[in-house]
């Protein structure tokens, strides 16, 4: 099948020139593989390339597609903090389509150094806003009724629950972290330039994501990276955490409908079923390393807990009714064949996991405690 025959499976004909900020992260460069792959869009990527970006898998994905095809990615290397760099680059990308992925995303970083967060989060998602509104307000008529921005956030924002109930659409607010805390405000002013300016927005909040090319310093694919290098696997507190985990390709299945179908001006929930306990998540990755990494098994007994993490909140869970309800939308890989997959693909690509940590100067030890 030819990639033209794809365009409508995805985005509306329509929609000719899309902008991803944070393209070159894990959830960003997964959807702008999608957009590469299954639409004729021409796909602009702003991303500064800190220390946890990389463009491999995008720089794969084009040498797939036909060598007659115009390149059709972009990389805008710049900061969004930068707010004559941002304009400069909404100029040239001239989207139809914005999809606001940017951020400093991982919970200990922020604890440990919170000033690059609020920076990140709150003043480049305002300089974005400020840029895609004086964009919008001087598209012609027939753009300008059919742009749409999308915000992408997490279920962090709500803060932690017990042991009943799940986030949706009316839940309070109630960040724990500086990062969430971020992200929060991030929400607030999306919300704000809908209510204030008219600027047509969708936002969304997404549980765990995880999948192939994630950086090897959130949980799953440190785990696994440690399982192989046989190194001690840290657990926080009494390991009894619990997540929300979503397959990334189904995020991104779902960050489309929420872009192109979603109610302007409305949030939507994405969450896989997938809520599982720190514990149970190790547990079954070293099951998993046990069946296709025998030397060294059983892996569990790498496993160590250690002090928790500073304002752990104790559980995410998603309902995602509404996004099923409107959208249609629902997750088609469970957490047990997204691990396996998940698995399967770092066994096979430890070359690039050193290669972007040695990049990113990680060597896998703890961060983000509290020095005393």
């Amino acid at each position: 099948m030819k990639i033209d025959l794809l365009s409508s499976l995805i985005l509306p004909k329509e929609i000719k020139r899309v902008l991803v900020t944070g393209g070159a992260g894990f959830i960003g460069g997964t959807l702008i593989r999608h957009l590469l792959l299954k639409s004729n869009v021409q796909v602009f990527n702003i991303d500064k390339i800190s220390y946890a970006s990389d463009l491999t898998s995008i720089e794969i994905t084009k040498r797939k597609l036909n060598n007659h095809q115009v390149d059709r990615h972009q990389l805008l290397k710049i900061d969004l903090c930068n707010k004559q760099n941002t304009q400069e680059a909404i100029e040239i990308a001239n989207p139809d389509l914005v999809f606001h992925l940017a951020a400093e995303s991982h919970v200990d970083r922020s604890i440990e150094g919170p000033e690059a967060f609020i920076n990140s989060n709150i003043i480049g998602t305002f300089n974005l806003l400020q840029a895609v509104l004086n964009h919008w307000e001087n598209l012609p008529t027939e753009r300008k009724e059919r742009f749409r921005l999308h915000h992408i956030s997490t279920d962090e924002v709500f803060g932690s629950l017990s042991s009943h109930g799940r986030f949706c659409e009316q839940t309070a607010y109630n960040p724990r972290s500086p990062y969430s805390a971020s992200k929060a405000a991030s929400d607030h002013l999306v919300r704000s330039w809908y209510h204030t300016y008219g600027l047509p927005t969708v936002l969304s909040n997404c549980s765990n994501n995880f999948g192939p090319w994630q950086f090897p310093e959130k949980l799953i694919p440190m785990v696994i990276i440690k399982a192989l290098k046989q190194k001690s696997i840290p657990l926080y507190g009494d390991g009894e955490n619990i997540r929300d985990w979503l397959f990334v390709d189904d995020h991104i299945e779902a960050l489309l409908l929420t872009a192109t179908k979603g109610q302007i001006g409305e949030s939507y929930c994405i969450g896989g079923h997938g809520e599982k306990s720190n514990l149970i998540v190790v547990e079954g990755i070293c099951k998993l390393m046990d069946r296709f990494i025998p030397v060294g098994a059983p892996h569990n007994k790498l496993i160590q807990k250690v002090a928790d993490r500073p304002g752990h909140d104790r559980r995410y869970a998603i309902d995602p009714s509404r996004i099923t309800r409107e959208l249609g939308w629902q997750p088609m890989h469970s957490f047990e064949t997204g691990l396996e997959k998940t698995v399967i693909w770092y066994l096979k690509n430890t070359e690039w996991c050193n290669k972007v940590l040695a990049k990113g100067r990680y060597d896998g030890g703890r961060i983000g405690l509290i020095k005393s």
